[in-house]
């Protein structure tokens, strides 16, 4: 193994691994508390011979189990033994018991290579003896924001500025990626500062640079000049809505500088299909767009910073990372399912179209999607209650209500309040 393959890779205990991604398969090495009966036995009152706890085998002879709850303890016999009566006896064989093999067989995989390791997750691993797993290690993010108007959260906001909610943004989605992040700062509109804040990521040995502000076209938008000096911009503009500006590029070491000119976006195919075709056609370029490579994930050791220029608007900013940045962290992890998942909503209200850009709009539903207000880019309050980016197509008019459209889940569903209009029913027991 070279000694950047090794460095991809940790072992941790099932503790600390919520949260990262699977490096290998994990193979595998009476279901309720009661009483170990025969089958056959019927109701009536019974010395104790057996109490079968949860998980424990059961003894020769017995063939199930009466659950504690369909039996009453009775008081000693005249010897002093334990006594029960069964008030509900077994339904037959294997009643209650859970047999070798019935929830994983011998040599089954339990976890394949890429799972991500949630909740569930580690609890498998405990129940089949694996105390410390190999794993992907987590991806190091670096967070900057630019522009002379930003100032922190506890600073008041004079004039022109405005408090920086962007940094603060990204930096809590980074690590609900699971990723490893640090703060860089806020970098205001000086080519210097920002050369140093790039510098100050790439020795730091960060994998992904995430910047906010200063990639659009402005006299003090010094993002992309600065990265074309220092590295290569595989794209500083995608037709999409919000998010037009996003700017993708890589920065690297002296040595290796000229051997990955063909990086580009053939690591990254994230991006809506009508963006991501927009995207080829914009691009004038031979290199393609294809899947994510699972190889690449050299970090530091390669001497290369990925670095995404994300738009300064919030609403744009966070878009940007739903679409692009968080399925790319995902895939760099070694996750085998990075792509944020789709479905299909039916819309609830009328939804203005974009003539020139594919728009991807806000929206809190199911099944049903209903916009959760003015899809503008500087509305931050507009992603609180979203839990999907519906896919809509660069056209004329308006889509009407009842269209069936795609869209990108970025939330949990299940943590929807349920209508006023739905009754919850519990069937009888």
């Amino acid at each position: 193994m070279s000694a950047t393959t090794a460095n991809m890779y940790r072992t941790v205990s099932i503790a600390e691994a919520q949260e990262t991604v699977l490096k290998a398969i994990i193979p595998l090495p009476v279901i309720s508390d009661g009483y170990a009966v025969v089958s056959s036995d019927g109701p009536g009152e019974y010395d104790i011979a057996f109490e079968a706890l949860t998980g424990a085998p059961l003894p020769n002879g017995a063939d199930a189990v009466v659950q504690i709850e369909n039996t009453e303890k009775l008081p000693p016999g005249p010897e002093g033994q334990q006594r029960v009566r069964i008030v509900k006896p077994a339904k037959g064989p294997g009643d209650s018991v859970r047999f070798k093999g019935s929830d994983i067989r011998n040599g089954k995989v339990v976890l394949a290579a890429g799972s991500l390791i949630g909740a569930a997750e580690i609890g498998l691993l405990a129940t089949v003896g694996a105390a410390t797993v190999k794993v992907r290690r987590k991806a190091l993010v670096a967070v900057l924001s630019t522009g002379d108007e930003l100032v922190e959260p506890d600073q008041d906001a004079l004039g022109r500025q405005i408090r920086d909610a962007n940094r603060f943004m990204l930096t809590a989605a980074a690590r609900s990626a699971g990723c490893a992040v640090t703060d860089l700062g806020i970098a205001h509109n000086a080519p210097t500062q920002v050369e140093a804040k790039f510098q100050e990521a790439l020795s730091a040995g960060v994998d992904v640079l995430l910047t906010s502000g200063g990639v659009s076209v402005g006299d003090r938008d010094f993002i992309k000049p600065i990265l074309e000096r220092q590295g290569t911009v595989h794209f500083g503009e995608v037709r999409m809505k919000p998010g037009k500006p996003l700017t993708f590029a890589t920065i690297h070491a002296a040595e290796c500088r000229s051997s990955r000119q063909e990086f580009l976006v053939k690591h990254f195919c994230f991006f809506t299909p009508a963006a991501m075709h927009s995207l080829q056609k914009s691009l004038n370029s031979t290199l393609q767009v294809t899947e994510i490579c699972e190889g690449w994930f050299l970090g530091s050791s390669s001497g290369q910073l990925v670095v995404f220029g994300l738009p300064d608007n919030p609403v744009s900013s966070i878009v940007t990372f739903d679409l692009v940045v968080l399925p790319a962290l995902r895939a760099i992890a070694g996750s085998t399912e990075p792509r944020l998942r789709r479905v299909h909503a039916r819309t609830q209200t009328d939804i203005r179209l974009d003539p020139e850009r594919p728009e991807s709009g806000e929206s809190a539903g199911e099944l049903a999607a209903v916009s959760t207000g003015g899809q503008i880019s500087s509305h931050l309050l507009s992603m609180r209650s979203a839990n999907v980016l519906l896919e809509l197509p660069a056209a004329q008019g308006t889509l009407p209500a009842g269209s069936i459209v795609s869209a990108l889940l970025i939330d949990d569903l299940g943590s929807m309040p349920v209508p006023e209009d739905i009754q919850m029913v519990v069937p009888a027991l």
